[in-house]
């Protein structure tokens, strides 16, 4: 783990010592990608066959999942598993249903009515991985603000296994959210297939969820067509920054390293602390815990650039995490929440040393899709009204128009748009005309 002394650090050395690994962009992927994405726009389900068998291993009679498939999976996962996700969708349920915002009504002139109404995306598509490390988890971070957005079309892809079957952990949470539209379909076809539509899949108007490079990629490139779909946030590799003083648990701090680490090479891990004692001592349980871990060669791959960095004070490792923005942040210090106030540019903050990150991923109640690679600085997580659309209503009466009418005119012309101005302008005279033959 590198180490660096803030203070120490050159402007330049500061930019390099919070750069993300580089994400690489390989020309020939992003040249698959796009001709994945043209195959199954001109071939749908024909091309989508190819590629299940292709690329998963496992030859389809049919995409979409039936009530024997729920029905098994559902009684290979058991009660108990069933019950731990019933609780955590519970708990998720509660936090974003707070979320849902009212409808607004504002008379901004006397005869000048202004609204604001809430109306749900009609159909959305929801992308859940399940490669090494399934995901079940997302199902109900996404379906659970999407239904209480009121969607009225909610579809589920997630990969399916060699033996041609959707993750059972999976089909149970979905059940349990209410979505039962699931295909079996997983990486960048999966997204073409909901971008674009085909004879099986229905053709959805905005796509939610994390995946690997492939998916990311078809994302992007579905939401620069002007055919293609809306997507949630830039995704990249998981991310976490701790900040802890010299109260802090070491262990604990190294644990959240780790818990980050392991979702992929590619995750960042960085730690801000102002003890040097305890940036040696997590260090050193960070090599302890990583020697045990299943996962243990991803993690290891991970901690090649992760950050251990020294600083003067709370209030400097305040300063890295918002230059930072990082997609988790938790800060175990004495007071953690006097530090709130001055912490805005990340995904999700944890505050306290009972508060691990795990708990966010899974069951604690907020979402767990957050931006990642700094774009905490201007995005958000998501939540209820990220399935949601704003729609302005404006009604005016003749009082109304006569108000605010001229003010119209004329700075339509300010902008050198006449037409603009004329279309107020006639209604104006038609209201004098007809004001002068009521007088």
């Amino acid at each position: 783990m590198k180490r660096f002394d803030w203070s120490a650090l050159g402007e330049a050395e500061r930019e390099a010592a919070l750069a993300r690994p580089r994400q690489v962009r390989d020309p020939q992927q992003l040249d698959q990608v796009r001709a994945l994405l043209a195959d199954v726009r001109a071939r749908g389900d024909t091309a989508l066959h190819e590629l299940t068998a292709r690329l998963d291993g496992c030859t389809l009679a049919r995409f979409a999942v039936d009530e024997a498939e729920f029905a098994a999976a559902e009684a290979e996962v058991g009660t108990a598993l069933r019950a731990t996700i019933g609780r955590a969708i519970d708990r998720v349920r509660s936090f974003h249903a707070a979320q849902v915002p009212p409808s607004l009504r504002v008379d901004t002139a006397p005869g000048v009515r202004c609204e604001q109404l809430i109306r749900p995306i009609a159909r959305v598509g929801l992308y859940v991985p399940a490669g090494s490390a399934p995901l079940p988890s997302t199902v109900w971070m996404l379906a659970v603000p999407a239904r209480l957005a009121g969607c009225p079309e909610i579809v589920l892809a997630t990969p399916p296994r060699a033996d041609g079957r959707a993750d059972p952990v999976i089909l149970t949470a979905a059940r349990l959210c209410g979505v039962d539209r699931v295909f079996k379909l997983g990486g960048a076809q999966a997204i073409a297939a909901l971008a674009y539509g085909t004879a099986s899949v229905p053709r959805c108007d905005k796509l939610f969820g994390p995946g690997n490079a492939w998916v990311t990629q078809a994302k992007l490139e579905v939401a620069a067509d002007p055919d293609g779909a809306a997507i949630d946030l830039p995704a990249g590799p998981s991310e976490v920054l701790v900040i802890a003083d010299e109260t802090a648990d070491a262990a604990f701090v190294a644990a959240d390293l780790l818990a980050q680490a392991e979702h992929g090479a590619d995750s960042q891990v960085v730690l801000v602390s102002p003890s040097e004692r305890l940036l040696h001592e997590v260090e050193a349980a960070v090599a302890r815990q990583a020697a045990t871990l299943p996962r243990r060669a991803i993690a290891q791959a991970a901690l090649a650039h992760a950050r251990l960095i020294r600083v003067r004070d709370l209030a400097e490792a305040v300063e890295v995490s918002e230059r930072y923005a990082p997609e988790h942040l938790i800060v175990q210090a004495r007071d953690a929440r006097a530090l709130l106030p001055r912490l805005s540019a990340a995904g999700s903050i944890f505050l306290g040393p009972w508060s691990p990150e795990t708990l966010g991923d899974y069951c604690a109640g907020p979402n767990h899709v957050l931006p990642t690679l700094g774009f905490a600085r201007a995005y958000s997580g998501v939540g209820v009204d990220s399935f949601l659309r704003r729609v302005y209503v404006q009604e005016l009466s003749a009082e109304g128009l006569a108000a605010i009418g001229p003010d119209a005119a004329v700075l339509a012309r300010a902008e050198s748009l006449e037409a603009h101005a004329r279309a107020v302008d006639l209604r104006l005279a038609a209201l004098g005309r007809a004001q002068a033959v009521g007088a």
